[in-house]
């Protein structure tokens, strides 16, 4: 009989942090929004030390991050690093057989979800809707190709910082002609999805009527960064290219949650 020779290649280590239920169900959760330490407890209805387990070994594989909330130093939000996470994806299955890599860009897969999207209306919120939150408006409404109608607004908003408009620019996206907008402005409209990008704005619980799915980006504000003009563009601009890395994802995911084929939402 003839034999099959396999290569003695062991599987990678990114399979073995996948293969377990809790962490699968941490990279899920972490897929749709940043979240505290106890949030997370309490979504996974399991011991906190065994939480902080599961996070610390995806941390140790730059899976996930972790930042202390800009409105109370006590709490410790967490993200999951998706670029990492789908560098790790694709190359684990590219050594397996070079037909499981993908072939596309993300460019590319997020320019046709866009095209298959139902109309969606979105709200971004900071605090003084200057920065992160007028450069996610500017990138989705770029990127929603009309599809989406897309603002942002803040609680104490001051105006649009120009090192915002410069950060843009570079990813070629204009943003010169938006405005600081206070919540009140928009208190009688309906939105999809309200996502924070600010911790304060967060933690401060905004309503509006319906009942939009709330995601948070805890993102640190980037108006406040100190150093050069060089330094401070330069953050700035890692504050853009993180949004733009973000929107995509959740285009992305959007459009997987309202396939016909989909089981359902996965809002939390």
């Amino acid at each position: 009989m003839n034999s099959i020779a396999v290569a003695g290649k062991q599987a990678p280590e990114f399979f073995k942090v996948l293969a377990h239920e809790i962490r699968w169900r941490l990279l899920q959760l972490l897929a749709r929004s940043d979240y505290s330490g106890q949030e997370l407890v309490r979504l996974l209805s399991q011991p906190q030390n065994l939480v902080s387990y599961h996070l610390r070994l995806l941390a140790e594989h730059h899976l996930v991050r972790e930042r202390r909330s800009s409105a109370d130093e006590r709490s410790i939000y967490y993200s999951l690093d998706l670029e990492i996470l789908r560098t790790l994806y694709f190359g684990a299955g590219d050594a397996l057989h070079p037909l499981l890599a993908t072939s596309q860009t993300e460019e590319t897969l997020v320019r046709e979800t866009v095209a298959r999207l139902a109309p969606l209306r979105i709200l971004f919120l900071c605090t003084h809707n200057s920065a992160r939150s007028q450069m996610a408006e500017g990138i989705l409404r770029y990127l929603g190709a009309g599809r989406i109608d897309v603002m942002s607004a803040g609680n104490h908003p001051t105006a649009l910082h120009p090192l915002a408009v410069q950060a843009c620019a570079s990813i070629h996206i204009d943003i010169g002609q938006q405005r600081a907008k206070p919540l009140d402005e928009l208190h009688d409209l309906t939105f999809d999805y309200i996502i924070t990008v600010c911790d304060r704005v967060r933690e401060s619980c905004p309503t509006f009527p319906g009942d939009p799915e709330r995601l948070h980006w805890s993102l640190p504000d980037p108006a406040l960064a100190q150093g050069s003009e060089q330094e401070r563009v330069a953050v700035f601009e890692q504050t853009c290219r993180e949004l733009l890395k973000r929107i995509r994802s959740l285009l992305l995911s959007i459009e997987q949650e309202h396939a016909p084929h989909a089981e359902g939402s996965s809002c939390l």
